[in-house]
Order: C-alpha cells, then sequence, then structure tokens
C-alpha cells in the first residue's frame, strides 16, 4: 500500500500544464515596465582598465612625443647622427625623480621594470634635446625642457654640486684659505704670494714688466766676503769664485712655529714641500697654516694638500700637473679601529699555553 501511495505521488509530483492564468500581450500595453538602466559612460581614457591609467597615459604622451620628435630631427639632417659626433656631444646630468616620487606624482605603485621603462623614454628624450640644443633649434629644445622638467628632480643643483670642490676664496689681501685632512688631522692654510725685497722692488719698477713673467719671487743674494777659488788651484774652473746663490724670502710656519721646528722629520718636511716642486714655485708663496689633531704623518699629508688647493686657487695653470700627481684629492685611508680582544685592530695577544 505505501509503495502505490509513493509511486502516485511521484507521478503527480510533475505536472504537464501551466499553472498559471494566461495574460492576453493586448492587456499589457498600458502596465509600467521595470526602468531600464542607463548606459555607462565611456571611460576618458583607453588605459582606465589597466589600474594604472595615470603611468600609461604618461607613458604613451612620452612616447608619441619621442616619435614627433624624431621624426622631425630626421627631417633637419640631424638623425642618425655619425659615431664621432655623438662622442663630442656634451655630457648629459639628468636628476629624474625616485620611484617613490613618481609613484606618488602618478597615484599609482610602480615597480622597477615599470620605473626602468619610464626613465628609458625620459632619457631618450633628453638626448633629442641636447641635439637639438646643440644644433641652434632652441624652440625644440625648449619645449623638451619643459617636459622633462616635470619628472626632474628639484634640487638637481643641488645634488650635481655633490663632490665638486668649492671654489677657493681670496681676502683683501690677496691670501687665500684652504683646509687640508689627512686621518685624524686638520690644517687650515693660508697661502699668500712672496712680495720681493725693498732692493729688487725699487730695481724691478725700472724695468717694464713682462707678461711671462716668472711668479717666483726673487731676491738679491746675500752678501758674502771675497769669493775665491778652492785653495791650491791657480788656474782651471775651480780657481774663479762660485756665481752668487739666489736665496727667496718665503717662509713656512705652522702654528706660528717654522717648517723645520715643528717637523724633524725629513719625510714631513719632504711631503709638505712637495708641492711646490711638482708645480714648479719653490720660493714664490708664503706659507701659514694652523694643524690639529693626530700624528706628524697626518698634520704633514694635511698640510701638503691645503699647500695644493692654495696654489692651484693662485696659479691655475699648475693645476693639471697637481691633479695628475695626485695632491689636489684627500688620502681617504683612515686608522682601523681597535678590536675587542685584540692588543690593536689586528694584533692579538701573545698566546700563553699556561
Amino acid at each position: 500500500m505505501n509503495i502505490a501511495r509513493q509511486a502516485a505521488g511521484g507521478a503527480l509530483r510533475f505536472r504537464t500544464y501551466a499553472t498559471a492564468a494566461y495574460v492576453p500581450p493586448a492587456s499589457l500595453e498600458g502596465m509600467q515596465r521595470a526602468r531600464i538602466p542607463p548606459p555607462k559612460p565611456k571611460p576618458e581614457s583607453s588605459t582606465f582598465y589597466t589600474g594604472r591609467a595615470n603611468y600609461y597615459d604618461q607613458l604613451l604622451a612620452l612616447e608619441s612625443a619621442a616619435k614627433q620628435t624624431r621624426s622631425a630631427l630626421q627631417q633637419l639632417h640631424l638623425l642618425p647622427l655619425p659615431q664621432f659626433a655623438q662622442q663630442n656631444l656634451p655630457p648629459l646630468q639628468p636628476v629624474w625623480k625616485s620611484k617613490v616620487d613618481l609613484a606618488e606624482l602618478m597615484d599609482a605603485k610602480l615597480t622597477t621594470s615599470r620605473y626602468r621603462r619610464f626613465v628609458t623614454q625620459l632619457n631618450q628624450l633628453n638626448e633629442y634635446r641636447r641635439l637639438a640644443e646643440v644644433a641652434g633649434h632652441t624652440e625644440l629644445a625648449t619645449r623638451l625642457q619643459r617636459v622633462l622638467d616635470m619628472f626632474e628632480r628639484e634640487n638637481k643643483e643641488a645634488i650635481l654640486a655633490r663632490g665638486k670642490s668649492k671654489p677657493v676664496k681670496f681676502d683683501e689681501f690677496g691670501r687665500s684659505y684652504t683646509v687640508g685632512r689627512r686621518k685624524e688631522s686638520a690644517a687650515r692654510v693660508w697661502v699668500i704670494a712672496a712680495q720681493p725685497a725693498p732692493g729688487e722692488q725699487a730695481a724691478s719698477s725700472l724695468v717694464a714688466p713682462t707678461s711671462a713673467q716668472s711668479p717666483i719671487a726673487e731676491v738679491p743674494s746675500l752678501p758674502s766676503a771675497a769669493a775665491t777659488g778652492i785653495a791650491g788651484f791657480t788656474s782651471g774652473p775651480l780657481s774663479m769664485s762660485p756665481a752668487p746663490i739666489k736665496v727667496s724670502a718665503t717662509n713656512i710656519l705652522i702654528n706660528n712655529i717654522p717648517l723645520a721646528d715643528y717637523f724633524p722629520h725629513l719625510t714631513d718636511r719632504e711631503r709638505i714641500v712637495r708641492p711646490f716642486r711638482v708645480a714648479g714655485l719653490l720660493g714664490a708663496f708664503n706659507v701659514f697654516a694652523l694643524v690639529r689633531g693626530g700624528g706628524s704623518t697626518g698634520q704633514s699629508g694635511a698640510l701638503a694638500l691645503g699647500i695644493a688647493k692654495g696654489l692651484a686657487a693662485h696659479v691655475p695653470e699648475v693645476e693639471p700637473l697637481l691633479r695628475k700627481a695626485k695632491m689636489l684629492k684627500r688620502d681617504p685611508r683612515m686608522v682601523e679601529r681597535k678590536k675587542t680582544g685584540r692588543a690593536k685592530a689586528r694584533k692579538a695577544y701573545t698566546w700563553v699555553k699556561r
């Protein structure tokens, strides 16, 4: 009995006829239909659905500008440029914004690959700007520079000035002031041209000055007694009196102490006088220095660097010589710090078995 009921119920569960009442279509004409949603507005940018619309818009704009600039330069017969002409162009010094700054500007997260792709386009435009500027097309160069300024750092001048030596200043007395450092020592150096002796100054006033006059000051020779040759020689060159030796009236004072008294070691004095020897200006300048800190080696090295800077400021012609001799660059070597458990930086204590 139960089986029959289950079979009958299963057959009645699935109906083969419509249960809803029939509604003629003509009666639906006056009914209010559901409101059709308005169409979606078309995105302003074609890169809207990329998720980084600002980035790709800027990138496409740079690519378009590079393409148009390349076409203009080709019409002006400036591209392609020969290899020798490219080597003679002035160097480029771009300082683009960092990846973080560009991401903030475009309001999008930048990966390293996207940042490099963007900077590549900026470098390409910068090369075209340099070429247009050298060729004399200032209008094209100005328009490109206006575009590139948007992506350059605000402190560009300060960044480019890093590592460059500041110009040496002269006071009202013609003295140059420089600073030299070596290890823990620092030297403040004043360099001034040596003044000729009063007798020579009166004699030189009677002679017309020449443009090729040497900067080395000459002073009268030291007065000497009756100069005679070597005893025992009556003829020949050894019997003749030697030529008078002219000694230049220059001083090198360190902490108000003469050079020979402050640095008793010959190696330290040679290190200080070496800039004069390299530049060929022995006896041409007086030096007054104040040194602090360190030992004799560090103080002499700091003093030599300050003197070399002062000579390069007074006589710019000798700067290549001093630079080639590596005398205008500070020695970066420093004393290594002492380590815990060591006698010095690396020296170990004597090992004792017991």
